[in-house]
This record gives C-alpha cells, sequence and structure tokens, in this order.
C-alpha cells in the first residue's frame, strides 16, 4: 500500500486527470452498454435519448465551465470573486428557465420524439439547475489547474448515475425511461463532491468593471454559440433518428452512436487540459501552437486506431459490447467512426482557437451543423445516408479549420 501511494502520489495532476478521464469514459461506456443489454433495442432507445438529452445539457453547462476557467486565470483575486458570483447568477436564472420549459413542454416533447410518458421529461428538467452550478464549480478547478479535484467531481457524477440507475432498474417496478432519467438527475447532486460554495453570495450587484462586464458578456455569448454548434453537429442526429424512424431502428442508432463516439469522449480530456494551458502561454507571450500541435497528433493516432478496429472487427465489437441483436448496424460502424474522429479533431482546432479569443471557427461550425440537419430532414432514407451525410460535413469541417489554421500562422 506504501509503494502504491508513493508511485500515485509522483503521477503529474495532469496525468492523474487523464487517467481519471479514461476511467469515467469507460464508466459512462459501461453504464451505456448495460442498459442496452438490459433494455433492448426498443426500450433503449427512450433511454439513448435522455442520455442524448444529458450530452446537450453537457454542451450547454460547458459553456459556463469555459467561461469560468478562462476568467479564474485572467482576473485578480478581488475581480475574480465578484466575478463567480455574477456568473452562479447567470446559470441558475438560465438553468431555472431551461428546466421549466422542459416541465412546461414535457407532452409535446413525448410526442415529438415517440416516448412512453412525459415524466422523464419533467424529472430531467427539475435537475438542470443544479447541473449548472456543478459546471461552474468544475470550471474552478479547472481554471485553477486544480486537477485532482476536477477528476473527483466526474468520478462521482458517473458512478453514482451508474449505481444507482441500475439499482432502480432492477429494484422498482417502474417505466424505465422514468428511472433512467431519475438516475440522472440525482447523480447531479453527487456531481458536486467536491465543491467550494464559500464567499458566493447569489444575485448579488455586479461589481466588475463595465468593461470586464462585457468581456465576459462577449465570451459567454460566443462560447455560448460554439456549444451550440456542438449540439447540433453532434446530437441532432440521434434525435432526428429517434423522429424519422421507428423505436427498433432508433435503438440500433443509438447503439452504432455510442460506439462510434468513443474517440469524441476520449477528445475532451485533452480540451479540459488545452484550454488553461493555452491561456496561461498566450498571457505569458509564450508559443502557443506546439500545445494544439501535441493534442491534434494524440486525437489523430486514437482515432485512426479506432477506425481501423472498427472496419476490420465490426462484427465482433458490437456483439461484445452490446449482444447479436445490434448487428444490423456492424456495415455502419467504420463509417460512425470516421465521422466522429474527423469531427473530434475539428473540434480541437476550434476550442484553441477560442481560448485566443479568435471567433471564426464557431461560424464554421455553426454553419455546418445547421447543414447537416437540413441535409438529414431532406435525405434521410436510410441509416446509411444519415452517417454518410456527417462523414461529407464533417470533411468540410476539418478543411475549413485547418485551411484557417494556416492563415494565422502564415501572419
Amino acid at each position: 500500500m506504501r509503494l502504491f501511494r508513493l508511485g500515485f502520489s509522483k503521477v503529474s495532476p495532469e496525468k492523474l486527470f487523464m487517467i481519471s478521464s479514461l476511467l469515467v469514459n469507460g464508466g459512462n461506456y459501461l453504464y451505456n452498454l448495460v442498459l442496452g443489454r438490459m433494455l433492448g433495442p426498443e426500450a433503449f432507445a427512450d433511454a439513448a435519448l435522455l442520455i442524448t438529452l444529458l450530452l446537450v445539457l453537457s454542451f450547454v453547462g460547458m459553456t459556463f465551465q469555459l467561461v469560468t476557467a478562462k476568467f479564474a486565470v485572467l482576473f485578480s483575486k478581488d475581480d475574480y470573486g465578484h466575478f463567480q458570483n455574477t456568473l452562479y447568477s447567470y446559470a441558475l436564472g438560465l438553468g431555472i428557465l431551461l428546466g421549466l420549459l422542459v416541465i412546461v413542454f414535457s407532452s409535446q416533447l413525448q410526442a415529438v420524439f415517440k416516448t412512453h410518458n412525459s415524466w422523464m421529461f419533467i424529472t430531467f428538467g427539475i435537475g438542470i439547475p443544479l447541473y449548472f452550478v456543478m459546471s461552474i464549480n468544475r470550471g474552478k478547478f479547472q481554471g485553477f489547474q486544480n486537477f485532482k479535484q476536477l477528476a473527483v467531481t466526474y468520478q462521482t457524477e458517473m458512478w453514482s448515475r451508474f449505481l444507482i440507475t441500475i439499482l432502480l432498474l432492477l429494484l422498482l417496478p417502474l417505466d424505465s425511461s422514468f428511472l433512467v432519467a431519475l438516475g440522472i438527475g440525482i447523480s447531479f447532486v453527487f456531481g458536486l463532491i467536491p465543491s467550494n460554495l464559500k464567499g458566493i453570495t447569489l444575485f448579488s450587484k455586479n461589481k466588475l468593471s463595465k468593461q470586464q462586464t462585457t468581456k465576459i458578456v462577449r465570451f459567454i455569448g460566443l462560447t455560448g454559440a460554439y456549444e451550440l454548434t456542438q449540439i447540433l453537429i453532434n446530437n441532432s442526429d440521434i434525435l432526428l433518428v429517434k423522429h424519422y424512424f421507428n423505436p427498433l431502428d432508433a435503438g440500433l442508432y443509438a447503439s452504432l452512436a455510442l460506439i462510434g463516439r468513443v474517440v469524441y469522449f476520449i477528445a475532451w480530456m485533452y480540451v479540459m487540459l488545452l484550454l488553461p494551458t493555452v491561456v496561461q502561454k498566450h498571457k505569458d507571450g509564450e508559443a502557443t501552437a506546439p500545445v494544439l500541435s501535441k493534442y491534434v497528433s494524440y486525437i489523430s493516432l486514437l482515432s485512426s486506431s479506432i477506425v481501423v478496429a472498427c472496419y476490420l472487427f465490426p462484427d465482433l465489437i458490437i456483439t461484445l459490447l452490446f449482444g447479436e441483436a445490434y448487428l444490423a448496424m456492424s456495415s455502419l460502424l467504420w463509417q460512425y467512426a470516421l465521422a466522429t474522429s474527423l469531427f473530434a479533431i475539428s473540434n480541437i482546432f476550434a476550442y484553441y482557437f477560442l481560448s485566443l479569443d479568435q471567433y471564426k471557427p464557431v461560424l464554421f461550425s455553426g454553419i455546418l451543423g445547421v447543414a447537416q440537419i437540413i441535409l438529414i430532414i431532406c435525405f434521410h432514407s436510410s441509416l446509411a445516408m444519415v452517417v454518410q451525410i456527417q462523414i461529407i460535413g464533417m470533411v468540410s469541417l476539418l478543411i475549413a479549420q485547418l485551411i484557417y489554421f494556416f492563415k494565422q500562422m502564415l501572419k
């Protein structure tokens, strides 16, 4: 035990966070796989919809997390105290508004997505404000590069969601989609462990200067716009498939998306490390491009390996992860993994430029996100067509990001 602690203490906080991120992603995958096997393709379609809504919520929450992380680096101690009070007020206000909208329109959401009941949406809506508070808490850890505490918050949220949801499904004879939503909501409470809420005064008067407030609002708006493009690109396909296809096909597609997105989820840990590092180096007048090159290399190598594995062993991968009931998707597995890999690499470029206050990549992503939705709405005769539209879109997005990057380097 002593040798273990000694070895553990020598691991840098950054490497510890990366190890933790791999564990969190593995736990989230296990959570989805267990649900897929327990529920079967049709019931899993509703559970996958909730998981997709959780991803949508995480993108909105990421706006608050990244804003907190950036200004934790830039602001002095006093200004940061005023800043976090203001941001908590914004987050709670938006969270309550979005939660109420989801609850009020739960019946309409049930009709659009063809779910078994509306209680899953009501339960989900109740937890939204808490998720935004959790996001700001994580942003503080990220900005101050307290990666150990940041890792713990992800662990407590993930494992509580996994264990509580499975126990609810095993013990309570209620609708599975409601139980999954309840497990997700409870996990937000555990995601606040650890947290530091000392000195927080909600809805206090903004004591920042007009220039500082303008800078914050601008970054929130632009980061929020980019996160919206993330929602459009990364989640619209599952939502549209749930609407246009029957429950069986929607469940099969959800399993395909889950396997194919493994590289995207792993890429998030590099985004967590990238932003504060780039902001600090830029503030100190140091070169930032080498940081980008390092992370792009990591993601490219990882994604290439995953795409090749999905091409060579699709039946084996699907059978091991979800079971033979999902084998109809095997021919599309490598194609979906390719689309996700291209998006993950483009994402690294986009967050790099966001951290440098360069926002044209947000426009690129927005255009491609809207175009992808329009194309899927117009052309969805098969699941294969839905996947191939995404490949075309992600190739276009990556080319646009690369052209912009090299133009910036030549200035």
